[in-house]
């Protein structure tokens, strides 16, 4: 009994103020999304801090969320206290636990798909719907923060030890998977789960958003390379199959990553074809535009670009684990890039085109393309 006291007495100690908890999940959350949504353009290791601290924020959202319902629980229990705003804070914490719990399940290896959605997916879509819902909620009781809520160096001990107890709890859920010898063992550092075999029957066929075109006729097709290269050139599905190959991890943001060899062609010797980067000089037009970048365009209008070096070490594939790419896997060519992301693999590539300028536009055509 005693123990339990100085336990739940330390809990208290440790306890925000009020505002300072409304505040704090408020912060937390968009952390959260933050760190969430840049994750997914994250695919060396050497980014793993950025994965840990996300998880480190969820932990923190569990114990902010459980001091504030401890303090609102009335308000939610006795139907006598309920506002017009109370189905808010319940919509809000509906999507809070839906975020937490498929999170904490895709960790110890849950693999589930609802319809085209992966428990991952589904993660996202709660994390997203749960950042205006915050903040929705939060209009509803604004109290602008007191500096006496955040000054005092406790509170400074209280958020790092928020922080440390999150990143202690996802290093013992490792050890506990691994000891289990769980599904979640074998993640990646991204959270992806391994997907085994050759070709295209080994690893799912998956878009981003909406892109779903119909197949392409191999002997119609036909892949333009221009820009600021020194001889625009339409090259053929049969001239892209050059038998160049390297093996590279592709690691989709649904949740699975898969390890393949890739056939097709160096992007580097795709511009040599098109006559190499033409120099500043050569465009008399502009002299000022250095060649910088090479955007990958897809028969839908979905595109990404890599910086110019990257780029040219990248392949074009035709193929993959020996076999002719199929079209959900982006037949008759896809951009396999090492170290990125699989939403900048781009699928059912058309156009390769050498830039001067970094493409913003990028961001927006990967949430409408596909909808047109």
């Amino acid at each position: 009994m005693v123990t339990r006291d100085r336990l739940r007495s330390a809990l208290d100690r440790l306890e925000p103020p009020p505002r300072a908890v409304d505040w704090s999940l408020f912060t937390f959350v968009v952390a959260e999304a933050v760190t969430g949504l840049v994750s997914f353009t994250v695919g060396v290791p050497k980014g793993w801090p950025l994965f840990w601290l996300h998880r480190a924020l969820g932990v923190g959202i569990v114990a902010l969320l459980a001091w504030k319902l401890a303090r609102v629980r009335r308000r939610l229990t006795d139907p006598g206290l309920w506002r017009r705003s109370t189905a808010l804070s319940v919509l809000t914490l509906v999507a809070a636990v839906g975020a937490l719990a498929t999170g904490v399940a895709w960790v110890f290896g849950l693999d589930v798909r609802l319809s085209y959605w992966t428990l991952l997916s589904v993660h996202v879509g709660f994390g997203l719907a749960l950042v205006p819902l915050v903040a929705a909620h939060a209009a509803t009781r604004f109290r602008l923060p007191r500096r006496v809520d955040f000054e005092r160096r406790r509170t400074a001990v209280r958020y790092f030890a928020l922080l440390a107890a999150g990143g202690a709890t996802y290093r013992l859920q490792q050890g506990v998977n691994d000891a289990l010898d769980t599904a979640g063992a074998d993640r990646r550092f991204t959270g992806s789960q391994p997907r085994e075999g050759a070709g295209n029957a080994a690893f799912p066929i998956t878009s981003w958003v909406a892109d779903d075109p119909d197949p392409i006729d191999r002997d119609d097709y036909r892949l333009r390379v221009d820009g600021l290269v020194s001889d625009p050139v339409e090259l053929t599905a049969d001239e892209l199959a050059a038998g160049h190959e390297t093996e590279a991890l592709l690691d989709c943001t649904s949740g699975w990553y898969t390890v393949q060899e890739w056939g097709g062609i160096r992007v580097g010797d795709l511009l040599e074809a098109a006559g190499g980067v033409a120099a500043a000089s050569d465009d008399a037009a502009n002299p000022d535009r250095e060649p910088a970048y090479v955007r990958f365009t897809s028969v839908t209008g979905y595109r990404w670009s890599l910086p110019l070096e990257e780029a040219e070490d990248a392949l074009l594939a035709t193929h993959v684990g020996g076999e002719r790419l199929s079209h959900g896997h982006g037949a008759p060519a896809r951009l396999v890039a090492p170290d990125r992301r699989g939403f900048q693999w781009v699928k059912w590539v058309t156009r390769v085109e050498v830039r001067a300028e970094y493409d913003l536009g990028q961001w927006v055509v990967t949430l409408v393309s596909g909808f047109e």
